[in-house]
């Protein structure tokens, strides 16, 4: 396992690692420093070619509680709370661009830009415990940042209500509104994150890297610009040797040995 101060990277094996935040006392607060070190553990996983699934947690009694607000507090001056925010929205940058599929796990609470973690990451399992908020509203602070992610993923009533009331959510009603992908028992949280895990993991990276890039780029293109796009990138994806692996393999019903790496 390496450390950055509170940011731990776990080996869960040869493809998949884990990004813990073990703050608790802060509740994983989202700090300067925890957001500079998630970004560097982010780039540094990013960028290992054995890596092809990341999955973020948190420690103690919840995923994160969002800002340390006593650490916004001292800021004061209007530069400091800029690069702070600037900070976070790279940070979230970093999931949604990096090549490889992340996965958040969560138990406990995911508050504000805890939150906006979980809605940044591709797919998100919970406890079936666990609650959500977008809570700004109630200390004078609108979520503004972290509802970039979550309001492209939740409808706009929906996301609305979590905004302008600041009430947390339940797993079960994160889950029908799309906020997550499911919710488990505390035991079987982590048999269930790692069963899908593996599964992507088993698929080749280049396809996946291709297939992360195209889907959140395509999202925000016009219809016509997002089939032209799509296309261009099939085209792209098809002349890979993993594709023309896979079409043989298919056909010759055996499994398939991914070259690109």
């Amino acid at each position: 396992m390496a450390n950055l101060n509170n940011i731990k990277i776990k080996k869960i094996n040869n493809n998949i690692k884990s990004i813990i935040i073990d703050e608790p006392k802060t509740y994983n607060a989202l700090s300067f420093k925890n957001l500079d070190h998630l970004i560097k553990a982010f780039k540094k996983l990013d960028s290992d070619k054995n890596t092809k699934v990341i999955i973020i947690e948190g420690s103690g009694k919840g995923f994160s509680a969002g800002h340390n607000l006593k650490e916004v507090d001292e800021l004061k001056k209007k530069a400091k709370y800029q690069k702070l925010f600037n900070l976070c929205s790279k940070l979230m940058l970093q999931i949604v661009e990096g090549k490889k599929p992340v996965i958040a796990k969560v138990h406990g609470a995911a508050f504000a830009a805890g939150c906006q973690l979980v809605a940044s990451c591709d797919l998100a399992y919970s406890t079936n415990e666990a609650i959500f908020a977008t809570p700004g509203v109630n200390i004078g602070l609108f979520c503004s940042t972290p509802m970039v992610a979550v309001s492209r993923k939740v409808s706009r009533k929906k996301m609305m209500k979590m905004l302008l009331t600041g009430e947390p959510i339940k797993a079960n009603y994160a889950k029908e509104i799309g906020l997550i992908n499911d919710h488990f028992s505390k035991s079987k949280l982590d048999n269930e994150v790692l069963k899908v895990a593996k599964i992507i993991a088993s698929k080749s990276n280049l396809t996946i890297k291709i297939g992360k890039q195209t889907f959140y780029k395509q999202l925000e293109m016009p219809l016509r610009k997002a089939y032209a796009y799509t296309s261009k990138m099939m085209t792209i994806n098809m002349m890979a040797k993993d594709a023309k692996e896979g079409i043989s393999a298919f056909l010759e019903k055996r499994k398939p040995v991914w070259k690109n790496k």
